[in-house]
């Protein structure tokens, strides 16, 4: 399973994500995979891919195995929810 984190290294809302998603790390043993597109054309390309015009942002979070996807800030909650933990 792939759970993905496409962000921005400036992005605000991005930076509030990130304690939460070591939290979701440490409560449930899933690793994250955290790809930077502000700065890097080969993870927008694949940001493109997943999003698919849908949320076309950062934080934006997909899961390859279920195809869940979160377009913004989220919950612990709704993290969990979204891994699949």
């Amino acid at each position: 399973m792939a759970l993905i984190n496409f962000y921005g290294q400036e992005c605000p809302h991005c930076k509030t994500m990130e304690p939460l998603i070591q939290q979701l790390e440490r409560e449930t043993s899933v690793q994250v995979e955290r790809l930077e597109v502000w700065h890097d054309e080969k993870n927008m390309k694949t940001l493109e891919g997943y999003d698919k015009g849908v949320c076309g942002g950062v934080p934006y979070f997909y899961n390859t195995e279920t195809n869940k996807s979160i377009c913004g800030e989220a919950t612990i909650e709704e993290l969990k929810e979204w891994s699949g933990k």
